[in-house]
């Protein structure tokens, strides 16, 4: 992980990483077995290119997402999960689950995105 560390606070560095509006979405997505930019792109929070582009890049250079060639003429890539970035499963269980507890408004995730992976 390629990330400068500006205290010794756990929260703040993992904060420092995915604490964007953006990139836990992705994460999401990537969780939920989306890899390819436009992919991303038709999630319902409507993300721009511009945002998206910074936001897979600053996942990769932390880790998180690893960026593979699938298509060569056109270049084409696709974004696959780490195991630092499958790590990242139970932090966004537990968010889901305190939305629903707390916001009743909220849907509840797929079955298949609660389950506990190993």
């Amino acid at each position: 992980m390629s990330t400068e560390i500006r205290s010794g606070c756990p929260i703040a560095n993992t904060l420092d990483i995915v604490g964007d509006r953006w990139s836990l979405l992705i994460l999401r997505d990537m969780f939920n077995g989306k890899k390819t930019f436009s992919e991303f792109l038709n999630s319902p929070e409507k993300i721009t290119t511009s945002v998206l582009t910074v936001r897979l890049n600053q996942l990769s250079a932390t880790g998180l997402v690893q960026k593979e060639l699938y298509q060569s003429n056109p270049k084409r890539y696709q974004y696959l999960l780490t195991d630092q970035g499958r790590d990242m499963l139970p932090v966004l269980q537990e968010m889901c689950r305190w939305a629903n507890k707390h916001m009743p408004e909220t849907w509840v995730a797929p079955e298949k995105f609660m389950e506990k992976r190993t």
